[in-house]
This record gives C-alpha cells, sequence and structure tokens, in this order.
C-alpha cells in the first residue's frame, strides 16, 4: 500500500503541467484517490474500534481477578525479562502463592489467566464448549495442521469419533511387542553405558527408543533411530522441537508477524518440509501396498480377529481404511493425523519413561517392590518377551507411574481459549484469553496430596486412591471430552519399557547430586538431564 502510495505522489508531482481533455492530471489522481483515502482511514478507525472493544472486554472482566501491576504493550514482560525457561514455573509457583487459584497474565498483549482450582478446571475439561486450544497450540500447527491436537469444532468431533477406535484393546495388544523389541534394543544401547559405572544422561536415549517405538507403531517404519540417531529424519524431529521450544519463551517472535521475518521461521519451512515429504512418502508407499494386497485378495473378508492379532496393523492403515461422513480420508488429513501421533507418542513418552527412571533410582525400596512383582510375573528368563496380560497384572508399577506423573506431568500446561464471554463459579474469563492450566502445580499442592515432595505410589492405592476425592486434582492425562486418547497407549509402553530395563539394571542415583529443574513447555522436560547410573542386575 505504501509503494502504491508513493507511485501515485510520484505521478502528482510530475503530472502538474499536463493536462487530459481540459482536466489536470494531478486532479484526476486527486479524484481517485480520495475514495481510497476515506477507505482506509475507514478500516483504521474500525480497525481501532475493534481493538478498543476487545481490550475494554478484556480489562473489564480480568480487573476483578487478582494478578500483577502490568504496563501498556509489554503487559507483565518484565517479570520473564532475561528469565531462563526453567524459571517460568517457579514464577508461576510465586504468582499462585501470591494471587490465589486464578490470576491474570498479560504477556505483551496476549492474556493469559491460570486456573488451579479444580472446581473450575472440572468445568473446563468437561464441558464441550470448551476444547479450543491456546495460542501455544498455533506454534506446531505448520508441522501438525489439524490433527486431533490442534484441530476444532466439527472436524476434531468426527476426527475423533474415526481414531478412537484405533486404541481398542485388541489394537493395543498388538503394539506390545512392537514395546518389547524396541525395548530390547533399548537395553543393548545402554550396555556400555552401564559398564562404564558412571552417570550419565538418559534422557536422550529414551527419547531414541521412543521414536523408535513411535514410528513403527504410527507408520509400520523402522527408522532405527537408537542404532543411527544421525538419520535426517531423527534429525529432522529433534530440530523442530527446538524451533518450537523457542517460540515459547521469546516474547517477541511469539507474535506470528515477528516470527514470519525471523532466520527460526525459514528453518521452520525447511524442517517441517522434510518431515512432511517423508511421512507423504510413507503414506503412498503403505497405500500401494494396501491396494496391491487387496486386488490379490479379492473376495476375502477379514474376520474380526485379523483386525488385531493376526494382522498387525500400523496407525497408518488404520487410517488409510478409515471413513469421515462416508468419505475416505485424505492424504493430507493422514498425514496430520500421523504426524501428531508421532509428535504425542514420543515426546510425552520420553518425558515420563525419563522421570520413571529417576524416581526409581532415587527410592530404591520401591525400585526393589517393582523388580519383586514382575519377576513373579515374568519369571527369570530375561529374554521372555512380555504380553499385554503380563502388562496389565503389574499393578505396583501402575501406582508408581501414577505417583511419577503426579510430580512430573508430561503435559505440565493445558492450555484452552475463550471463544465467548463465560462465567464460570463466579468469575468472568473474557473472550480470546488463553486459560492456563498448570497440572504440574496441582500435583504438588498439599492441598491435595499431603507431604507432596514425598515419592509415595501407596497414595494411589485402592484403599486411599487420590485420585477419587476429586478426579480434577489429578490430570496427567488432562480430562473430559479432549482427554489425552493414546493413554492406554503409554502407559502400556511405560510398563514395557521399565520393567525390560529392570529386569537387566539396577538403577542408581549419581553419585553427584543433581538439582531439580524444569522446563515447561507443551512437553516437560529437564533443564540438566536426567541423569543415573546403571549397574548390571544379578539373579
Amino acid at each position: 500500500m505504501a509503494s502504491v502510495a508513493l507511485v501515485a505522489a510520484q505521478l502528482l508531482i510530475r503530472s502538474r503541467r499536463h493536462n487530459v481533455f481540459g482536466f489536470s492530471v494531478s486532479a484526476i489522481l486527486s479524484a481517485m484517490l480520495f475514495p481510497v483515502a476515506i477507505v482506509l482511514v475507514a478500516l483504521a478507525v474500525l480497525g481501532l474500534a475493534v481493538l478498543y472493544q476487545r481490550f475494554g472486554e478484556m480489562l473489564k472482566h480480568t480487573g476483578k481477578l487478582g494478578g500483577p501491576p502490568a504496563y501498556p504493550i509489554i503487559g507483565n514482560g518484565l517479570l520473564f525479562l532475561n528469565k531462563s525457561p526453567a524459571e517460568f514455573l517457579q514464577i508461576i509457583g510465586v504468582l499462585l502463592k501470591q494471587y490465589g487459584d486464578c490470576f491474570r497474565v498479560w504477556l505483551g498483549t496476549q492474556l493469559a489467566i491460570v486456573v488451579v482450582d479444580p472446581k473450575d478446571i472440572e468445568v473446563l475439561l468437561s464441558s464441550p464448549k470448551y476444547i479450543d486450544k491456546s495460542t501455544e497450540y498455533d506454534f506446531i500447527r505448520p508441522w501438525l495442521g489439524e490433527g486431533l491436537l490442534t484441530s476444532r469444532g466439527r472436524k476434531w468431533h468426527t476426527h475423533r469419533k474415526v481414531i478412537t477406535p484405533t486404541f481398542h484393546f485388541k489394537i493395543l495388544e498388538q503394539f506390545v511387542e512392537i514395546f518389547d523389541r524396541q525395548s530390547t534394543t533399548f537395553v543393548k544401547v545402554l550396555q556400555p553405558l552401564a559398564e562404564t559405572g558412571k552417570s550419565f544422561d538418559i534422557f536422550p536415549q529414551v527419547t531414541l527408543c521412543a521414536l523408535d517405538v513411535i514410528c513403527e507403531s504410527a507408520m509400520g517404519t523402522k527408522v532405527e533411530a537408537q542404532l543411527n540417531s544421525t538419520s535426517s529424519y531423527v534429525l529432522a524431529v529433534k530440530e523442530i522441537t527446538n524451533l518450537i521450544q523457542l517460540r515459547f519463551y521469546d516474547f517477541l517472535i511469539r507474535y506470528k508477524a515477528f516470527f514470519l521475518l525471523s532466520a527460526n521461521y525459514r528453518k521452520q519451512r525447511k524442517v517441517i518440509k522434510a518431515l512432511h515429504d517423508y511421512t507423504d512418502s510413507v503414506i503412498q508407499g503403505r497405500r500401494k501396498q494396501l491396494m496391491a494386497r487387496s486386488n490379490s485378495n479379492d473376495g476375502d473378508e477379514s474376520s474380526d480377529q485379523d483386525l488385531g492379532i493376526k494382522k498387525r496393523m500400523a496407525f497408518l492403515d488404520m487410517l488409510l481404511q478409515s471413513t469421515v461422513d462416508g468419505r475416505p480420508l485424505t492424504d493430507r488429513e493422514i498425514r496430520e493425523e500421523v504426524d501428531t501421533f508421532m509428535f504425542e507418542g514420543h515426546d510425552t513418552t520420553t518425558s515420563a519413561i525419563s522421570f520413571l527412571l529417576q524416581s526409581l533410582a532415587k527410592n530404591p525400596s520401591i525400585q526393589q517392590k517393582v523388580f519383586d512383582e514382575l519377576r513373579d510375573i515374568v519369571g527369570d528368563d530375561r529374554t521372555r518377551p512380555v504380553t499385554m496380560a503380563m502388562l496389565n497384572d503389574m499393578h505396583y508399577l501402575d501406582l508408581v507411574i501414577k505417583e511419577t506423573l503426579r510430580l512430573y506431568p508430561s503435559v505440565p500446561l493445558i492450555g484452552r481459549k475463550m471463544q465467548q464471554t463465560t462465567e464460570i463459579n463466579g468469575k468472568m474469563f473474557p473472550a480470546g484469553a488463553n486459560l492456563i492450566i498448570i497440572p504440574f502445580h496441582l500435583g504438588r499442592d498439599p492441598r491435595y496430596f499431603p507431604n507432596p515432595e514425598k515419592f509415595d505410589p501407596e497414595r494411589f492405592n485402592v484403599e486411599r486412591s487420590a485420585e477419587k476425592a476429586n478426579p480434577y486434582q489429578y490430570i496427567p492425562f488432562s480430562a473430559g471430552p479432549r482427554n489425552c486418547i493414546g493413554q492406554k497407549f503409554a502407559v502400556l509402553e511405560l510398563k514395557s519399557l521399565v520393567s525390560k530395563v529392570l529386569r537387566h539394571y539396577e538403577i542408581l542415583p549419581p553419585a553427584e547430586k543433581q538439582d531439580e529443574s524444569f522446563i515447561a513447555e507443551l512437553i516437560l522436560r529437564p533443564e540438566h538431564g536426567v541423569f543415573v547410573c546403571l549397574k548390571p542386575r544379578d539373579y
């Protein structure tokens, strides 16, 4: 628009001496530009009016909420200025003590309302009215598109309905074979590290194992990340994860306009193209295989048993055979769901497994109880593959997993975006606000979990289950209609891998004390790694 105005101005200057049919060119141009100027001014006024109304509405309602003093434009940015990502949770913890269970924070011009009251959380998560994700999820949309994690409205409802059956127990049973095989590779990869007797950061190794599991489960492909951590796909996944992390805590590139001008945007485009190209090639190859198989088996009917046990099907295979409103899913829709499964299925389980191993290292008596249980179930043959029935019998390990997720929820923050101004339990939440629910702080609140710093799996036993008092106090997998669709898959994977490690190694804490600090993004990450020692187990 500025360039158009410049050209017009130059024409006006140059045409003062010229006439066209008795009219000066400047007069003609003035007559042409005047309506344009009126429209531009009107649009500017309208835009300012909309902004004023929007912020006026927000300010009116948030004025009744507590929160730190905010400044124009920068909001509460000074609170987080020059702070590391690991300090974010600490700052929020201080604000919770100061302003209570519901308060507002301005991240520049973006309004965030922190909510940790279980009664408010119950309304927000249980109602289908509040299923739209917060602004932070926009950072992963270029990669995941409108997959199950990021979609909304009718598309989310229809796709959730299509995908839910793929996590039926018969389907899950076939994935146990993948869990067991990749866990076997994992303990072999750990052997040289165990033999040194020194502490090491186990988080990177767990990441590669989880990536192997999810690639084979989701796409039916073996990327062998544990054996080849420098493959192009593995590096691309690592790079996109890092780029997404950076946007969380850089308050300038949180805004899309600034991000599009940054070098990180150009990196992201390149990485996402590589990720999409890989997934697209797998989809096309798998589609051709299924068509060829279908043509060679015309007239054969598959039994219900074929769905799970006899024919092992990747998540991708099921999507290729699914329909929405009577039509097959498009390749783009399939790619979005596969990429979503990849993202949610490897980062979250990496976090959970790593913190679970660390917790067992810190609590040797609990580790011994877990080992005794799995030895009773699996026996002394370390090479014996586990089955789904065996994993389901590991009840004490269930409690240990729950306690781990209380202290270290894989998803430390749950975000929702208000589409309309709503009153909940006497508090007004304005349209446009991002609501931030924090399972990390909920799980460490002594009002809900007495002696919260103590690692006590027994708090989740049947007799005195911490989940039953109010299920919205404990939400490591979220809750309500938008809860984690793959939570059973995740728990089975955790059990399989951890039980395999314990059959081969005793997990010990590092000799040197490690300070715990966490980075809260879409996934909870350790700031300095998860350090353990491994000792070959004799029995």
